[in-house]
């Protein structure tokens, strides 16, 4: 079909926590989506970099990275990123973001930072790919850029 990958950044700074992440989803999370192809970020630098440029179409970040974790950077993503753009604080420049968390108790965590989804590790293959293939396909809304 021609049609262009979709960019998944990961954000962890241990290098084994993002290839788990990349593996669990795979390089097709689901038959109607196409290829994702990743970016790899160990650093807070990096996230914010990808993300202001708007070369991010999904965000995986590690509710674990020290120093800072992926749900205090969630939070501030949601709450930067093109805010004011939708009505009453729904920020629609924010590329969706899921965070990945150790334990099924901080998904209370994750809700509050304004996750659009929560992976538990240890990564499921099939809930994983099911979790990205269902925000991806809420992020296809057509949007006009100008």
């Amino acid at each position: 079909m021609g049609e262009q990958a979709m960019r998944i950044l990961v954000f962890s700074h241990k290098a084994e926590v993002r290839e788990a992440i990349i593996n669990a989803v795979g390089r097709r999370p689901a038959a109607d989506l196409g290829r994702v192809d990743y970016t790899e970020a160990s650093g807070i630098s990096e996230v914010l970099v990808e993300m202001d440029a708007g070369n991010v179409d999904l965000a995986i970040l590690d509710g674990e990275a020290q120093p800072t974790g992926g749900i205090g950077l969630t939070r501030q993503l949601k709450n930067e990123i093109g805010v004011g753009a939708g009505r009453a604080g729904e920020n629609t420049d924010c590329p969706p973001i899921i965070v990945s968390v150790r334990r099924k108790d901080d998904r209370w965590l994750a809700t509050w930072s304004q996750a659009d989804a929560v992976l538990v590790h240890p990564l499921d293959p099939l809930t994983a790919a099911e979790t990205v293939a269902d925000v991806l396909r809420a992020r296809r809304v057509p949007v006009v850029h100008g």
